[in-house]
Parts: C-alpha cells; sequence; structure tokens
C-alpha cells in the first residue's frame, strides 16, 4: 500500500512540475522579455497565465488560438471557458486570451492580458 501511495504522488508531482515549468529565460528567437514587455500567444501557457519562453500546444476553439503547455492544459481549453477569458487590468472587462495584447508582469513569467495595446499603454501611464 505504501509503494502505491508514493507512487501516486511520484507521479502526480511530475505532472504538476511539468505543466507549471516556465522558461523565461529566452524566446524561440533568443530575446529575453522583461516585465513589461508585449509577448506574443503562442509563447504563453493561456491556463497557468505564464510566459514559457517557447512554442506551446495549439488548441484551436471557436475558430481561435488558443496555447497549452501541457495535454492538461490542451484539455482544458475547450471545456472551461474561464481559462479562455482575462480581466483587461486598464478596462476591468473582459477580454479573449485568443486576441488579447498580452504582457509580462513579473520577472518569474506571469502575464496579464489587455484588450489592446492601447488599453496597456494608458494602464502603465
Amino acid at each position: 500500500m505504501k509503494t502505491k501511495f508514493v507512487s501516486i504522488v511520484a507521479v502526480a508531482t511530475v505532472l504538476f512540475i511539468g505543466c507549471n515549468q516556465t522558461n523565461s529565460s529566452m524566446d524561440t528567437a533568443g530575446n529575453s522579455p522583461k516585465k513589461g514587455d508585449h509577448v506574443p500567444g503562442h509563447l504563453v501557457c493561456m491556463v497557468n497565465d505564464a510566459y514559457m519562453g517557447k512554442q506551446q500546444l495549439e488548441v484551436p476553439f471557436e475558430g481561435k488560438m488558443y496555447y497549452g503547455c501541457c495535454k492538461m492544459c490542451q484539455e482544458r481549453i475547450p471545456k472551461d471557458g474561464t481559462v479562455r477569458y482575462a480581466i483587461d487590468p486598464h478596462t476591468l472587462e473582459r477580454v479573449d486570451k485568443a486576441t488579447a495584447y498580452i504582457v509580462m508582469i513579473s520577472d518569474g513569467g506571469e502575464v496579464a492580458y489587455f484588450e489592446n495595446e492601447d488599453n496597456y499603454k494608458r494602464f502603465v501611464n
């Protein structure tokens, strides 16, 4: 029984780490985005709201493209509408992550979604 429990914990840990692992040091072009930089959606896990620094798994849904970092994220995006939307920090309106202007908000890779670049610029000024 103890062996089964340890195995379950080990598998859960690997899945959690694999799904939440970020690589905010460089993107595919060799750039190192910093806090405040715009980042392309295909480098962001839209479930974890994290810049990953590499191409994410594509998840087409209702004619739009979303991105996830792992199989669990890929399965969740079409099933859970809450992960497809965010709140624009400037207008406090709901914004679709597939069409949002995405910005790094921490050195750890956390991102925020704005309806457009102008909203972001107004937010920081």
